[in-house]
């Protein structure tokens, strides 16, 4: 006997797939153009052949030996370029603190729903902080496979405690640390991203609002084994807004790249980082660094969860536009000037040429 669920969707991913359901409600399924490129992620992650990912080992960022020093930032800069996202390895981010970021995430979604919805969040009212789980935000209403907790991690005068888990009793602790060595990772990445772009070292750190404005937003995925995987996506297409966003996950495999007209699933590396080059570095480089498209591909045998810090500007203090040092005659300004808030909301209402609202399905805070 099948058992479907059609009248209301639970509000919780979790609570939907633990139900017993072997069809997935309407409102998951993806239109037919999409599910034709939505394969059996196990599958293509053990491909050899194609496009890769690329791996940046960090090592020699920092090395006093100049010519380890340029392979190393040459790699990097040359992923940004070719693929804009990549896997960090020798990141300096100990193995003994991103397994306790870990720990305490999937501590925190162990628990049962009644406890976790102590810290639901109110998008209805703005307030985004939180347990969650997407509301369709699109003219389809169109929903995702997954649940998430989203909140602010760094600087530390701008985080709010009292909606961060009280239980694992490291959660605080972890996350604080992580965030701490993350945004000095950022600073690494974003001083050789200057360099590559004939830039002081600091000046896109400056231009993304430095150590007092950058905010670190963490959002940890977690996405429920799904009856219908080759239907649904735990997190629709879409590129990030952030200048960098930096991703952990349970080594279950879901990322996938558009590359080269085809998706990429991203393979599994042991002790790595996944690090996306943003919109935001996007357009300041005037489009030399990519901000590639991505989504979350779900499966039915095992639950991914996956630990996404964005690295956002202000909201309203900046304006995004090519620096006038990545802007010629022969390469024009690709991007309008424009706040942060103000590129969010395009994104989310991009208007056609008869000036109509058109909803697009891009969350200002997704990732996978």
């Amino acid at each position: 006997m099948v058992t479907t669920i059609t009248a209301t969707v639970p509000s919780r991913v979790e609570r939907l797939a633990g139900s017993g359901i072997e069809r997935i409600p309407k409102e998951y399924i993806r239109p037919e153009e999409e599910r034709t490129s939505i394969g059996d992620i196990f599958e293509e992650e053990k491909m050899a052949g194609g496009p890769q990912v690329p791996t940046v080992d960090l090592k020699g960022i920092n090395s006093e030996d100049l010519e380890v020093r340029e392979k190393c930032r040459e790699e990097l800069r040359k992923a940004a370029v070719d693929w804009g996202v990549m896997h960090l390895v020798n990141h300096g981010i100990p193995e003994e603190l991103t397994g306790r970021v870990k720990a305490a995430g999937e501590g925190f979604f162990g628990q049962p729903i009644e406890e976790k919805e102590k810290y639901a969040n109110d998008q209805a009212a703005g307030n985004v902080q939180g347990y969650g789980s997407k509301l369709a935000n699109n003219a389809s209403g169109q929903l995702e496979w997954e649940d998430y907790f989203f909140h602010c991690i760094f600087p530390e005068d701008k985080t709010d405690l009292s909606i961060w888990p009280k239980s694992p009793s490291d959660y605080i602790a972890a996350t604080r640390e992580y965030a701490k060595q993350l945004r000095a990772l950022a600073t690494k990445v974003l001083a050789v991203l200057s360099l590559g772009l004939g830039l002081e070292e600091g000046r896109l750190e400056k231009e993304v609002g430095g150590m007092e404005e950058l905010l670190l937003q963490t959002k940890i995925n977690y996405y429920p084994k799904c009856p219908q995987p080759e239907l649904a996506l735990g997190v629709e297409a879409h590129t990030d807004v952030s200048a960098l966003s930096f991703i952990l996950h349970n080594m279950v495999p879901g990322l996938q790249l558009f590359y080269q007209g085809k998706w990429v699933t991203a393979k599994c590396v042991p002790n790595s980082i996944i690090m996306h080059v943003g919109d935001t570095i996007e357009i300041l480089s005037n489009g030399k660094y990519k901000s590639i498209l991505h989504r979350g591909v779900v499966n039915r045998e095992k639950v991914r969860v996956s630990w996404a810090v964005f690295c956002e500007p202000p909201k309203d203090k900046i304006l995004l536009q090519p620096l006038p040092e990545t802007v010629s005659e022969a390469e024009p300004p690709r991007f309008p000037p424009r706040t942060f808030a103000q590129h969010i909301k395009h994104k989310l209402f991009r208007q056609s040429d008869q000036e109509a609202d058109t909803p697009k399905p891009d969350d200002d805070h997704q990732s996978n």
